[in-house]
């Protein structure tokens, strides 16, 4: 589940990073701003990673995609975007532990079966 959920959050990233840049367009935010914004919520994205299997880490990312939508009020875009983002992040979490399961199961299978010599 953790390699799934990071590869979301490195998506999302460069999505926040490229949204910095379309919201720059918008004369009544100032550039200072944006990116004070931008880059706490992409060091935020790649923090993330650290802390997924942490308490707490997975709703930390529910978080984050709650202000990925909130952020199309200043680049439209990103309400589709940020739909998107949430999907995949249910995705990579709902997925990510049935992988983790399935693991878990052939990790057990191995160690019941008997172990057979090398044949010389």
């Amino acid at each position: 589940m953790r390699t799934l959920c990071a590869s979301t959050l490195i998506g999302e990233f460069f999505v926040i990073g490229f949204a910095g840049l379309v919201a720059m367009k918008d004369d009544s935010l100032t550039v200072s701003t944006v990116w004070t914004v931008s880059g706490i919520a992409m060091l935020f994205s790649l923090l993330l990673c650290g802390v997924l299997t942490r308490p707490g880490g997975l709703q930390l990312g529910w978080a984050l995609q709650i202000a990925l939508i909130a952020s199309g009020f200043v680049v439209p875009h990103m309400f589709f975007l940020g739909a998107v983002f949430a999907g995949l992040w249910w995705a990579s979490i709902h997925y990510g532990r049935q992988v983790d399961a399935a693991k878990a199961r052939f990790a057990a299978q191995a160690e019941a079966e008997p172990q057979t010599p090398a044949q010389a």
